[in-house]
C-alpha cells in the first residue's frame, strides 16, 4: 500500500485521476490486511488489495459530486453495493476517482476537478465517464479499480488507458436505486488484466435486495479460463456507417487473427447498424432524464456547466421517446441475428485513436478518418450494447495507434453468457500480447 500511494504521489501533478485520496485510513486497513497473512491468519479474496472507486458510487461519508459545480455535494448515507462488497473481501479502497461532468460523456475533464490526462500521451484525454479508474491503472496509481457505465463509460477509458473493463449483464451487479433502474446503467471492475479483472467481478456480483433488477445469481468466473477452440466468433472492423481510424480497424483485425490462432472459427461480418439508428435510441433515452435536470441547472446557474455538457443535455431534448424506442428494438433484433450464428462478437471500442485532453469538441469537430463527426460521441461503438443490456462486454487492448495511446474492442458475448466473453478476452490477452509484454501501466512517468 505504501508503494502505490508512493506510486500516486508521484503521477498525479501529471495525470490527475484522483477526486478524492484516503491514504491514511487505508494504510491503517493496510496494517490489519497484514496480520492476515501470517500464519493462522485467514485472507479474503481481495485482502489488503489497493482498490480506486469511481467517485459516482456511494461512499458513505464522503461527497458525492458527479463532477459537477451546479450543485451543492451531499454526503453519502449508503454505500454502494459494489465497494461494500470489495471492502467485505478485503480490499482496500485508498482514493476515487475522476469523471466528466454528470458522469454524461467519453471525457475526463471538469471545472470541479480540472484534467484527467492520459498517461501514455499527457495531451490526450483518459475518456470517461470512468477516466480516472482508466488513468489510475495506467498510471499504477492503483491495482484494481471500479467505474460505471451508462453509454461506454467503463469501455472507452479501459480503451485509452490500455486496460480492462467488464460492463456485466444489467442486474448482475447491483446498484442503488433510482440509477439500479436505468437498464441502461451497470456498475462493473476494471483492472490491468483480464484474470484481475475477473477476480473484482467475483467480489462485487450477485443479487441484493435494495436493487429490484438484480435478480441474476452470481456467476463464478474460474480463474483457469478453457481454451476457445469449440467457438465461432464474428468480428466486424467497421460496423454499419460508424467512421473508425484505419489504425483501430487494423487493430481489430490483428485480434481476429490471434483468436484464428488460438483455435476458433473467426468469421468477418457486416453489421447492420447506422450511426443516426444509435443516436436515435441514445438521445431518446438520455432526454427522458438527466438531460432536463442538466438543463434547468444550467439556466439557474449560467457560465458554470463546461460545453460538453451542456451540448449533451441540448441533444438530449431532440428524439421523441417513440422513436427512441423503436430505434432500440431495430438494435436489438440485429444483435440478436448475430448470436444464432455466433457465440461471440468482437468490435472496436472506440472508432478514434484519442480525443484531446481539456477539447470539449462544441465548437471544433472530432474528425475520424476524414469525417468531421456531428458530435464527438459519434467515435463511441458501445452505445449499442447498452442498449442491448443483458449482453456482457469485455474491453480489452487491441494494440497501438500512432500517436502512443493504446486502442482496444469489445468482446461482446450472449445474453448472461459471462464466462464466454472472458475465455474469448482471455484468449486475445495471451495471444496478441505474449511475447510483446504489451505495458499494462506506464512506469516512466
Amino acid at each position: 500500500m505504501r508503494a502505490v500511494i508512493e506510486r500516486a504521489e508521484r503521477t498525479e501533478p501529471e495525470v490527475n485521476a484522483f477526486a478524492d485520496r484516503m491514504f491514511e485510513r487505508a494504510m491503517e486497513a493496510a496494517v490489519l490486511a497484514e496480520k492476515r497473512y501470517r500464519p493462522g491468519g485467514q485472507p479474503r479474496p481481495l485482502e489488503g488489495i489497493p482498490v480506486a472507486a469511481k467517485e459516482e458510487q456511494q461512499l458513505v461519508g464522503h461527497p458525492v459530486t458527479d463532477g459537477t459545480l451546479l450543485r451543492e455535494p451531499h454526503l453519502a448515507q449508503e454505500t454502494a453495493v459494489g465497494l461494500s462488497r470489495i471492502q467485505a473481501a478485503g480490499g482496500i479502497l485508498h482514493a476515487r476517482t475522476t469523471t466528466s461532468e454528470f458522469c454524461c460523456m467519453p471525457l475526463s475533464h471538469t471545472r470541479r476537478w480540472g484534467i484527467t490526462r492520459n498517461p501514455w500521451n499527457l495531451e490526450t484525454s483518459a475518456g470517461g465517464s470512468s477516466g480516472g479508474s482508466g488513468a489510475a491503472l495506467a498510471s499504477g496509481a492503483t491495482m484494481l479499480a471500479t467505474g460505471s457505465d451508462i453509454g461506454g463509460s467503463l469501455r472507452a477509458p479501459a480503451s485509452f488507458a490500455g486496460v480492462v473493463s467488464f460492463k456485466p449483464p444489467h442486474g448482475r451487479i447491483p446498484v442503488l436505486p433510482p440509477a439500479g433502474l436505468d437498464t441502461y446503467f451497470h456498475h462493473g471492475p476494471m483492472a490491468r488484466t483480464v484474470t484481475d479483472c475477473a477476480l473484482l467481478q467475483n467480489v462485487m456480483s450477485g443479487e441484493d435486495s435494495r436493487d429490484l433488477h438484480s435478480r441474476l445469481p452470481r456467476v463464478e468466473i474460474p480463474a483457469q479460463l478453457a481454451g476457445i477452440t469449440s467457438l465461432r466468433v464474428a468480428f466486424c472492423p467497421i460496423p454499419g456507417d460508424f467512421p473508425v481510424d484505419p489504425e483501430v480497424a487494423a487493430n481489430t483485425r490483428a485480434v481476429a487473427r490471434a483468436l484464428e490462432s488460438a483455435g476458433a472459427t473467426v468469421t468477418e461480418i457486416d453489421l447492420d447498424w447506422t450511426l443516426d439508428l444509435i443516436k436515435q435510441a441514445l438521445w431518446a433515452h438520455f432526454g427522458t432524464g438527466l438531460a432536463a435536470e442538466v438543463l434547468e441547472l444550467a439556466r439557474r446557474n449560467p457560465d458554470v456547466i463546461t460545453p460538453y455538457c451542456l451540448e449533451f443535455a441540448r441533444k438530449g431534448t431532440v428524439v421523441d421517446e417513440g422513436t427512441g424506442r423503436a430505434a432500440e428494438s431495430a438494435i436489438r433484433e440485429r444483435l440478436a441475428a448475430v448470436f444464432t450464428r455466433f457465440d461471440t462478437l468482437i468490435v472496436p471500442t472506440i472508432g478514434a485513436t484519442a480525443f484531446a485532453a481539456g477539447e470539449d469538441y462544441v465548437d471544433t469537430p472530432l474528425v475520424v478518418n476524414g469525417v468531421a463527426l456531428e458530435h464527438f460521441s459519434d467515435a463511441s461503438l458501445t452505445p449499442a450494447f447498452n442498449v442491448s443490456s443483458e449482453n456482457p462486454v469485455l474491453a480489452v487492448p487491441s494494440g497501438w495507434a500512432c500517436n502512443g495511446v493504446p486502442t482496444g474492442v469489445q468482446v461482446v458475448a450472449r445474453k448472461y453468457d459471462d464466462v464466454t466473453a472472458f475465455r474469448v478476452a482471455a484468449a486475445i490477452e495471451q495471444e496478441l500480447h505474449s511475447g510483446q509484454k504489451f505495458p499494462q501501466l506506464r512506469d516512466d512517468l
